[in-house]
């Protein structure tokens, strides 16, 4: 869903803008501009997952859920509220926490919070089911209302790949595009290592960050997929785990790491291949962009991939026009 409010006539705007945030997020009292002319609101609201994805730029100074509204019928969530330009502060639990670009906090829908936006709403906002971070009703509470800095190695990892997935999920929205639905797991993952580690319970910290690795790296691998030094050393060194360590917690979930690596790079060039803005460039080239320095390796994993050569695959799509779609399992 898309909403942009000069679309409206300015004397619907905030009743339109209410309705739509009601009906798809979270039931909350927000105060506009006075002259209805100057209200000014855009952004994409969607679900990836178990997450629901709300990116927003306004000039609203105040969004309240009163304790009449947080006593509605609502499943019981946690709101991230991920700062992107500007600042803002988050009132809950008797705590204030004044977020910056890069900044996290969280707030539970179960009780009452207000957001101040003196610069204006300019942030992603995540809404996540109790059900589903699986931690303590006592320590979500204690995690209220609390900026988690950009300093915070941890903290900044979350909030990048919250960041892209409400990047990928807007482009979605505008182009009424899917296939999103996986990527709000590792979101979810994260957060959780990030709230048992700021709360000191080392246990379920380690738990956490261990549940997590896989996905990190995961993550880690696709955005260096190029990288011609991408070994497990370095993936190993990279999260500050052991080669053992690293190779134990991917089997746990049927990861073959150099098995993974390749299929995905593998992936990468069938897609490029088929695609009619490469075919100026050599399929050596091609190869040797996704990790493939060697083309002689690269005809014979491929074919054994997938049963076709490199150059059979390519003329084959510059036949029929088609592109194949890019999947990462």
């Amino acid at each position: 869903m898309l909403i942009d409010s000069t679309v409206m006539a300015p004397g619907d705007r905030a009743e339109a803008i209410r309705e739509v945030i009601w009906s798809s997020v979270v039931r909350v009292e927000i105060t506009h501009q006075p002259d209805p002319r100057l209200i000014r609101t855009s952004g994409a609201i969607g679900c990836v997952g178990p997450l629901t994805v709300c990116s927003v730029r306004a000039n609203a100074t105040l969004v309240r859920r009163t304790p009449a509204l947080a006593r509605d019928d609502m499943e019981p969530s946690v709101f991230v509220g991920l700062q992107v330009t500007g600042s803002s502060m988050v009132v809950q639990d008797g705590r204030e926490a004044v977020l910056r670009p890069g900044d996290l906090a969280l707030y539970d829908t179960t009780r009452p919070y207000t957001l101040l936006n003196r610069d204006g709403i300019h942030q992603h906002f995540f809404r996540i089911p109790r059900a589903e971070l699986a931690l303590p009703e006592g320590m979500l509470k204690l995690a209220t209302a609390v900026p988690f800095g950009r300093r915070d190695p941890l903290a900044d990892l979350t909030a990048t790949c919250l960041r892209r997935i409400a990047r990928q999920q807007a482009r979605a929205a505008a182009s009424l595009g899917h296939g999103l639905e996986a990527a709000g797991r590792p979101g979810i993952e994260l957060l959780r290592a990030l709230i048992t580690a700021r709360l000191g319970d080392r246990r379920a910290a380690l738990l956490a960050a261990d549940e997590t690795l896989c996905l990190r790296v995961m993550d880690y691998v696709r955005a260096h997929l190029g990288d011609h030094d991408l070994t497990p050393a370095r993936v190993a060194a990279c999260h500050h785990v052991s080669l053992r360590q690293l190779y134990k917690v991917l089997s746990r979930n049927g990861v073959h790491l150099g098995e993974w690596i390749r299929s995905q790079r593998l992936e990468r060039c069938r897609a490029e291949l088929a695609s009619a803005s490469a075919r100026h460039r050599s399929i050596a080239s091609v190869g040797y962009r996704w990790g493939f320095p060697n083309a002689a390796h690269f005809s014979r994993a491929f074919k054994r991939a997938y049963g076709i050569t490199p150059g059979d695959w390519r003329a084959l799509h510059a036949s029929n026009g088609e592109s194949p779609r890019l999947l990462d399992p």
